[in-house]
């Protein structure tokens, strides 16, 4: 297990809003939720994502953004489009706000139902609007088919990858992400059991290599825990430390498996971490305690403290005030309150 894999798992598309629109100028979808996580590409044409505080991104076609909640954007055709506003949630897809026909099937075959634009079911955004991939609009633009997946992220493990990310990212075309457009594109010209699996799986797909992008890109500034993956060494204990977090690891354990005396390891460790081994090992071990004492709630405190390292349950409430600002029962009160 890495850093990056660890970090990512509360991410999934299950269950959460996807959907495709194909739609004609002009246009303004205004994406109301906050999800955590948003990921748009569009497969043809252009338009531009304007998030709330923030300018204006122009989207083309293959290549993806990221929008990072809570904060809400709007997809439009041109900035300063004169398309009223239609708000995309969990329940805009309705005729009366301008919504297409719609189902949980992503391809709609049936005939023109004019520029309405697209919402959502819970699942997905809706429907054709009649104007196919590539189709020409009234007004001699290209129609622009829409790729959109939000995400919600679940618990402290998940909030730290976001906490690595602006409030919005772009990548070109052009790079790992393309063969997954291309299946994306295939899928939603059908309508076929199983369809929202396949689709759910491909846009989890596709939000790993557009982070994995965007982090390695040139001149880029990726957090020290991506960075430091890649260190012959340091990368060896940190995937040693996701691996097996509960384990009663030292620094000279740690540098016996990587090869290097516990001199070298603290040293590099700290360089391209920016903690020392057993300093980070602490934080992601409370971090992983905040998520179970919330999803384990019948566990008591000490088969917490177990399932991350603690033999003694006083040892790791005072770790985990210290780290978290809060001992374990304070927390799991208050976040299964709020």
């Amino acid at each position: 297990m890495d850093a990056f894999s660890d970090l990512i798992r509360g991410v999934r598309a299950h269950g959460s809003l996807f959907g495709s629109s194909t739609l004609s100028p002009p246009w303004a979808l205004h994406f109301v939720d906050g999800a955590p996580l948003t990921l748009c590409t569009v497969l043809t044409g252009a338009g531009w994502i304007v998030p709330e505080h923030g300018p204006p991104e122009p989207l083309r076609a293959r290549e993806t953004i990221v929008v990072r909640g809570p904060a809400t954007f709007t997809f439009v055709d041109e900035v300063g489009t004169r398309a009223e506003p239609i708000a995309c949630g969990e329940h805009c897809a309705t005729p009366e706000q301008g919504g297409t026909r719609h189902r949980r099937g992503w391809n709609d075959p049936g005939g023109d139902t004019g520029h309405g634009l697209g919402g959502a079911t819970g699942h997905g955004l809706g429907g054709d609007t009649g104007h196919g991939p590539g189709a020409n609009s009234d007004d001699g633009r290209d129609a622009t088919t829409l790729i959109v997946g939000a995400y919600p992220v679940r618990g402290e493990i998940s909030r730290r990858l976001l906490d690595a990310l602006p409030v919005v990212l772009r990548v070109d075309e052009g790079g790992t992400g393309d063969p997954v457009l291309d299946h994306l594109a295939a899928e939603v010209a059908i309508d076929t059991p199983g369809q929202q699996v396949v689709l759910d799986r491909l846009l989890d797909w596709m939000l790993v290599c557009t982070l994995r992008e965007w982090f390695d890109r040139p001149g880029g500034e990726p957090p020290a825990w991506w960075a430091a993956q890649r260190d012959p060494v340091v990368g060896d204990a940190l995937r040693l430390l996701h691996a097996e977090p509960a384990a009663p690891w030292t620094v000279a354990m740690l540098a016996e498996q990587t090869g290097v005396s516990r001199s070298t390891l603290a040293k590099r460790f700290a360089d391209l971490v920016g903690d020392p081994p057993l300093t980070y090992l602490t934080r992601w071990r409370m971090t992983l305690a905040a998520d179970l004492l919330v999803e384990r709630k019948a566990a008591t405190i000490a088969d917490i403290a177990r399932a991350v390292g603690y033999s003694d349950p006083f040892g790791f409430s005072a770790a985990f005030k210290r780290v978290r600002g809060a001992n374990p029962s304070e927390f799991r009160r208050t976040a299964t309150t709020s």
